[in-house]
């Protein structure tokens, strides 16, 4: 398909950073000031649903979301983790780990509903900070699946 932005590969700085990629998905960084640590993972194909992916398939998608949110966990210390697969805006199979605050933008609401408070300056630099870590404790949660 190609007007899915989740189709094309290349990526913008601004929009966020490849982490890794295999041969059917990748896992992305995204650039998001109000969530540092918030990734996702991307089905390489344009597929829109978990149920069009042979059972091998979405066994092999799980797995890596599961080893970056354990990554993430791990890194970030959230309050919370949100794993969410929506696809209502880009119906194109992608997996959104976010790691949480009780001091986040968004809390208790989900990251695409208002802002409900402003996060306090310093943790977001801490998180930022944190987030740079990221890239290799995913890779490394990966490649503990082989």
């Amino acid at each position: 398909m190609t007007n899915c932005v989740l189709c094309k590969e290349d990526l913008k700085p601004e929009e966020g950073q490849l982490i890794w990629r295999g041969d059917d998905c990748r896992v992305i960084l995204v650039n998001d000031p109000d969530l540092p640590g918030f990734c996702r993972v991307i089905w390489n194909r344009h597929v829109s649903e978990m149920t069009d992916l042979s059972y091998g398939e979405r066994e092999h998608l799980m797995a890596l979301v599961f080893a970056v949110e354990e990554a993430v966990r791990h890194v970030m210390h959230p309050d919370k983790v949100n794993i969410a697969a929506l696809g209502n805006m880009v119906p194109h199979i992608h997996w959104h780990i976010i790691p949480r605050y009780k001091d986040d933008a968004f809390f208790p609401g989900s990251t695409w509903s208002q802002r409900t408070q402003e996060s306090p300056p310093s943790k977001l630099v801490e998180r930022k900070q944190l987030a740079k870590e990221l890239p290799l404790a995913i890779k490394a949660a990966i490649a503990s699946l082989s």
